[in-house]
C-alpha cells in the first residue's frame, strides 16, 4: 500500500496565511516527502519556488471555499493557477445548483475546470455536510462525468469535515478509475487510518505533522 505521507495534502488555506507560514509549511512537506501543499491560488508561485528539485507538487483551490463563482471564473482562475505552476487543482461545485437539482449546470461547471486544467489532477470538492446522501452519490455521478480524477469531502470552512460513512459512499459512487480524498477534521493517525481504511487514498489536512508523528492535532481542518 501507499505510504500515507504520500496520501497527505498538507495544507494551509486560512486567509491570513503569510508567506513565512507558507514557506514554513512547504519545508514540512518536503521534509516529510508528502503528496503535496495545499494552498490558495495567490501563493502558488512561492509554494512552487519553494518546492523545487523536491517531489512534492503544488496543489490549489479553485472558487473556494463557497463554490458560487460561475464557471468561466473557475475556468479562468485554473488556467492562472496551472500558469503559475499548479500540478493539482481541488475545485468547488456549484452547491446551490447541486441542491436544486440543476445536474446540467453542475456537470458543466465541473467540466470547464477538467479542460482547463489540461490534463492535471482534478479533485472535485462537494461540502458534504451540506449534502442528502443522494446528492453525494450524484456529485459522485457528475464529477465522473465531467472527467475529474478525484472526489472530496470538504472545504474545511463549512459545518462539517470528512466522515467515514461519506467516504464510504463516495467510494462506493465512483469507478475504481476515481479516487477519494478526505478533508476537513483528519486530525492523527487514527483519523487518517479510519479514512484510508473505508477508501480514501489522499487526505487533506492541516495536521500533517502530528500524523506522521502519532500526535492529535487541535486544528480545525
Amino acid at each position: 500500500m501507499q505510504q500515507i505521507n504520500k496520501m497527505i495534502d498538507h495544507t494551509l488555506l486560512k486567509p491570513e496565511a503569510s508567506t513565512e507560514q507558507i514557506i514554513k509549511l512547504c519545508e514540512e512537506a518536503k521534509k516529510y516527502d508528502f503528496a503535496s501543499v495545499c494552498i490558495n491560488p495567490g501563493q502558488v508561485k512561492l509554494a512552487k519556488e519553494q518546492l523545487q528539485g523536491s517531489t512534492v507538487m503544488v496543489c490549489t483551490v479553485i472558487g473556494f471555499p463557497l463554490g458560487a463563482n460561475t464557471s468561466s471564473v473557475k475556468a479562468f482562475e485554473t488556467t492562472e493557477a496551472i500558469k503559475d505552476g499548479a500540478d493539482e487543482i481541488d475545485m468547488v461545485i456549484n452547491i446551490g445548483a447541486l441542491k436544486e437539482g440543476l445536474d446540467e449546470l453542475v456537470f458543466n461547471d465541473i467540466l470547464a475546470v477538467t479542460k482547463a486544467a489540461e490534463g492535471k489532477t482534478v479533485k472535485v470538492i462537494f461540502e458534504t455536510c451540506l449534502l442528502t446522501k443522494e446528492e453525494i452519490v450524484k456529485a459522485c455521478q457528475l464529477s465522473e462525468k465531467a472527467g475529474a480524477h478525484f472526489v472530496k469531502t470538504s472545504t474545511g470552512f463549512s459545518t462539517g469535515g470528512a466522515t467515514v460513512e461519506d467516504v464510504k459512499l463516495m467510494k462506493e459512487s465512483v469507478s475504481r478509475h476515481i479516487e477519494v480524498k478526505a478533508s476537513g477534521g483528519v486530525r492523527s493517525l487514527n483519523d487518517a487510518q479510519q479514512m484510508i481504511s473505508v477508501g480514501a487514498t489522499r487526505l487533506g489536512t492541516s495536521s500533517g505533522v502530528a500524523i506522521m508523528n502519532g500526535l492529535v492535532s487541535n486544528s480545525s481542518y
